[in-house]
């Protein structure tokens, strides 16, 4: 939800403070009654600013320590494709899996945005289309996106999105020089909403970084927590495939009317909304579902 920016307020004519040692009280009480009564209430708006913007700050800063955590876990017992890792700019290397069609040549690189606190070898939605893909002539590249600590929510997570935005850039530069065929982001939950975000900081141009786009479980957030941005669908020349599953979170199922109306604003007449029947948000036991549900999709973009 965005909301509009207040109008400033009053102004009065300021009094300086007179010398000799006058005590703030006593000066408080030489000022006109408006300035009396203005003075607390802006002290305390300033500091309600401050302190509210401070706090989102501290929450945008990713958890590194866990980042690297989770890498070192997973690096050595990964069985499909190559661990490497990239500089986002800032100095810090984020983990990626590049993972080699099984047909050759490729049809195109598909870039893959884990959910939120995984990795790009979860072992729901994130590994099932990761290694599946390429069983259907597709490279594909999951890349680590930033975490925070495990109970994290949707509105911790948000002022994060902005460290998520070189990642998705790079990856997106090197799935292009990698393949002569399509480049397509999907993104899962909230790798969805980090997605999106790339997107409309974006201008129309940057776009064509990438031929299509696949959300999965779009929309999720926390209980009290509604999305702090728009989708960005309607502004998407590319076809877009929004997929969820039968079971999952209300939010996703609320907004599908919404999803599906900005699509067909968009107006690409390959895009299509679908349900994976009988799964949930994560899509538990249902991972082949969902991996035909997304190549019988691709399948009519060539």
């Amino acid at each position: 939800m965005i909301e509009k920016e207040k109008e400033n307020g009053p102004t009065f004519p300021v009094k300086t403070r007179p010398a000799g040692g006058v005590s703030p009280a006593v000066w408080r009480a030489n000022l006109p009654s408006g300035k009396r009564r203005i003075m607390p209430v802006t002290a305390r708006l300033i500091a309600a600013i401050v302190w509210v913007f401070s706090a989102e700050v501290a929450a945008g800063v990713p958890d590194l320590a866990r980042e690297q955590r989770m890498a070192d876990e997973i690096e050595d017992v990964i069985l499909d494709g190559e661990a490497d890792f990239l500089d986002d700019g800032t100095g810090h290397r984020f983990l990626t899996i590049q993972t080699e069609s099984e047909i050759s040549p490729a049809k195109g690189t598909v870039v893959i945005l884990h959910g939120r606190g995984l990795h790009p070898d979860w072992a729901n939605v994130t590994h099932p289309l990761r290694v599946g893909l390429t069983r259907y002539g597709w490279n594909t590249l999951a890349i680590q996106l930033p975490v925070l600590e495990k109970d994290a929510s949707y509105n911790d997570y948000f002022p994060t999105f902005r460290a998520a935005e070189p990642r998705i850039e790079l990856a997106l530069e090197l799935a292009r020089e990698r393949t002569a065929g399509k480049v397509v982001l999907l993104a899962h939950s909230c790798g969805s909403h980090m997605a999106q975000h790339w997107i409309l900081q974006r201008s129309a141009d940057a776009l064509s970084r990438f031929d299509a786009y696949v959300g999965i479980g779009m929309g999720a957030t926390d209980y009290g927590q509604p999305m702090r941005e728009p989708f960005a669908l309607a502004r998407m020349p590319q076809p877009v495939l929004d997929v969820y599953g039968e079971r999952d979170y209300p939010a996703v199922k609320r907004l599908a009317p919404l999803r599906r109306a900005a699509i067909a604003a968009a107006g690409n007449p390959l895009s299509v909304q679908r349900v994976v029947a009988d799964s949930d948000h994560y899509f538990v036991d249902r991972g082949d579902a969902l991996l035909e549900a997304v190549v019988g999709w691709l399948d009519t973009l060539q």
